[in-house]
């Protein structure tokens, strides 16, 4: 089950991120509320993975996640252009989650 928890984690806190843009300051309203409930959703979510994982890896995985996934919404949605070190650097972070997901023993409980 906590998979399904942090997939829902970071699902929540990539739409709450991606978000973010549209409040302009948090002076929108419904946007303000997506980013709010988004952000707790995550929390929540987060909080339950917790319970039994550790924080420090959990937290390299959900944050890692979320910024692959909140730059390719900003290319899809906002037309953001990603340069050469900013795909290298993004291809490390999926490297690094990949290595951990494959071959960390932390995760195994």
């Amino acid at each position: 089950m906590h998979d399904v928890y942090l997939a829902l984690a970071i699902m929540a806190e990539v739409v709450a991120t991606s978000t973010l843009k549209g409040t302009a300051g948090f002076t929108r309203l419904w946007p303000s509320v997506i980013v709010v409930v988004g952000y707790a959703a995550s929390f929540y979510c987060l909080s339950r993975v917790l319970e039994r994982l550790p924080v420090g890896v959990i937290y390299a995985i959900w944050s890692g996640a979320g910024i692959v996934l909140v730059s390719l919404v900003a290319w899809w949605i906002y037309g953001q252009k990603l340069d050469f070190p900013a795909v290298l650097g993004i291809s490390f972070i999926v490297v690094g989650v990949a290595i951990i997901n494959l071959f960390s023993k932390t995760l195994q409980h």
